[in-house]
């Protein structure tokens, strides 16, 4: 039930000759219900429209680097799309997924992606060099350090060997994993990446 009732704006002229408003009842009707609420976005202070972010469905970003030797190095993902440098921008999470032909150790660090792609608006960056800066983890301690640098990491051939970073890229625009061969042999190396938000 809906109630109505007629006062006196402040400004009128009415008010300004001394005529005070009496409330009808001092008692107000809140509408209340429940109704769902999809959030897609927002406009930003520019008026441009930002999409909410939404986890990848799946991994992409598909890259296979044949014949790496042994102590070898390739830089991931290089596969041409809207995703590619890799972007977490807006992402939390990554997952990174490595098919190895030979079984065995295998370097990974995070660098900045070739210095065609800007980072945010600036360009070029430091190319295939380290991305450094306090982990989470080490907030309190204000070491400089590679956000990502596992110096070993044994992968089990022929077969898909995945893990998380956890926040450790969040909000980077154009980043590159390198992968150094390790293993004591030349391999054939299938990478792959799924960003979480």
């Amino acid at each position: 039930m809906v109630q109505k009732r007629e006062a006196y704006a402040p400004w009128s002229l009415t008010r300004k000759a001394g005529v005070q408003s009496a409330t009808v009842n001092g008692d107000i009707e809140v509408p209340q219900f429940i109704q769902p609420v999809l959030d897609t976005g927002f406009v930003d202070e520019k008026g441009d429209w930002k999409g909410v972010k939404s986890s990848d469905e799946g991994f992409s970003m598909f890259t296979k680097d044949e014949a790496v030797p042994n102590s070898g190095e390739i830089l991931t993902p290089v596969t041409a799309g809207d995703i590619w440098p890799l972007n977490m921008v807006g992402y939390t999470d990554l997952l990174i997924a490595i098919r190895p032909t030979n079984g065995g150790n295998v370097a990974l660090t995070g660098v900045f992606a070739p210095a065609t792609f800007p980072f945010f608006n600036l360009q070029p960056d430091n190319a295939g060099q380290s991305i450094r800066g306090v982990k989470a983890s080490e907030s309190g301690t204000g070491t400089v350090n590679g956000i990502l640098y596992d110096a070993s990491e044994s992968l089990v051939a022929d077969v898909w060997n995945i893990f998380i970073i956890q926040s450790h890229f969040r909000n980077q625009p154009c980043i590159q994993i390198k992968i150094t061969n390790n293993s004591g042999g030349e391999s054939d190396i299938e990478s792959a990446f799924m960003r979480l938000v």
